[in-house]
């Protein structure tokens, strides 16, 4: 979360809450944050802030219920309060802690006042238009706000992409290749609207290489040099400051056979608890871990289809008019994208398929038709890890902004359903 117009988000932290007493909802499985950016004032500028007043929960529910904690604050209390994610796949699950998570993010760490601002949240693909009326009943009766905006987060990626030098023309057509922690979605986007009957998921994300990282030092014996309870954490550590992704993974386990003194790595811990220092070595893993995008089987036999194939069956089975423009755009956001080379090795792999199928239908054709070929161009940029974000604080600072959001005025006068529908950014409509 953070301020329209900032480079970066203000605070980084978990959707999660921690809270006194028993919850419905259960505790398992984060989703992708809600991104909010509140944007300074209308147009014309809002009123001066005003002190925040004791909040509406209190009214509603009691004192007692303003003792909670969110994000790492709740981490850190989860041996004393009672933990809960209130956003499951993406979608909101439990609406009681998303208005305590939202009131907290707002007051407590923004230390904004909502009734002087526009906010832009974002959503998932597909997000069932309930999901959306709810949140419009929320920041505009529980938190006044002076105007809301909800968009979809692959758009909003998209536009984060024009900060790159391989960004010829800003257009809003593309495929977002999305990875956090839990998933990985591929969504195609003409002109800034999802093509959602071509939208794949794929059960691979940065949870699953954490524990592929693991189960290769356990074959390796390494595992047993390091504390259980900091297992996880060292995995995460050797996958963010290790790990690359390789153009040949032969060639690469040969490099390593026979000059393993040059490429293994030595990682130095310390115990969380006792200080005791060890150290492991890093070896396959390293290439390895990311591998498992290109050559899934390597990990598990539950999902065999390797991302260059997702990708190119993603943009075949959307409109032809729109498939030129998707194969020259193909956008990385987020965390599990990061890996050094992913872009290049993701291009290469999904042009020798491309390549592959023109070849094939011209010598079908008995070579009378000749292809001009297909560009295909995958986009990496500095803004990659919060891409999302980015593209909403650069959308949410242009003055196009405030005539798409829909305002306090308009919510008194239609209810909630307003926001069934929004228009977007640099279309027609």
């Amino acid at each position: 979360m953070g301020f329209a117009g900032n480079p970066e988000p203000s605070f980084v932290f978990p959707t999660v809450i921690a809270t006194h007493g028993s919850s419905t909802s259960g505790a398992s499985g984060g989703g992708k944050s809600t991104v909010s950016a509140p944007s300074r004032g209308g147009p014309g500028g809002g009123p001066p802030p005003v002190a925040s007043k004791p909040g509406h929960l209190a009214s509603k529910r009691g004192i007692d219920d303003l003792d909670f904690f969110i994000g790492d604050e709740a981490i850190a209390n989860s041996k004393t309060y009672s933990l809960h994610y209130p956003i499951k796949h993406g979608m909101v699950d439990n609406w009681d802690h998303m208005e305590r998570f939202w009131a907290q993010s707002i007051f407590k760490y923004l230390r904004a006042e909502p009734e002087d601002h526009y906010v832009l949240l974002t959503e998932p693909p597909l997000n069932p238009p309930e999901n959306r009326e709810n949140t419009a009943e929320i920041m505009f009766e529980s938190f006044n706000i002076q105007g809301l905006y909800i968009a979809v987060q692959a758009v909003l990626a998209l536009a984060a992409s024009w900060t790159s030098s391989k960004v010829t023309e800003r257009n809003l057509t593309g495929v977002v290749i999305d990875s956090g922690d839990g998933v990985t979605h591929t969504i195609p986007v003409a002109d800034g609207y999802v093509i959602g009957s071509s939208i794949k998921h794929i059960p691979i994300a940065g949870r699953n290489i954490t524990e592929f990282v693991l189960n290769l030092l356990r074959d390796r014996g390494e595992q047993a040099h390091i504390p259980p309870e900091d297992q996880l954490r060292v995995a995460e550590k050797i996958k963010e400051d290790y790990t690359y992704v390789c153009q040949d993974i032969v060639k690469e386990i040969r490099k390593y056979d026979t000059d393993p003194y040059k490429y293994f790595a030595r990682f130095a811990g310390e115990h969380s608890v006792t200080g005791r220092k060890y150290d492991i070595d890093i070896g396959y893993e390293r290439f390895l871990a990311p591998e498992i995008f290109f050559n899934p089987e390597i990990y598990s036999s539950d999902f065999l289809t390797p991302l260059p194939e997702v990708v190119d069956n993603v943009i075949q089975t959307s409109p032809i008019d729109v498939r030129r423009g998707l194969y020259k755009n193909i956008v990385l956001s987020g965390g599990s994208t990061m890996f050094k080379d992913f872009g290049r090795r993701l291009q290469r792999d999904i042009k020798h398929i491309v390549d592959g199928r023109i070849a094939h239908s011209e010598q079908a054709s008995g070579n009378l038709m000749r292809s001009t070929g297909v560009d295909v161009n995958v986009v990496t940029h500095k803004r990659q890890r919060y891409a999302v974000w980015y593209g909403g604080s650069l959308m949410a600072s242009t003055p196009e902004f405030y005539n798409v959001a829909h305002t306090k005025q308009q919510y008194e006068e239609f209810g909630p359903s307003l926001v069934r529908r929004f228009s977007v950014f640099g279309s027609s409509s």
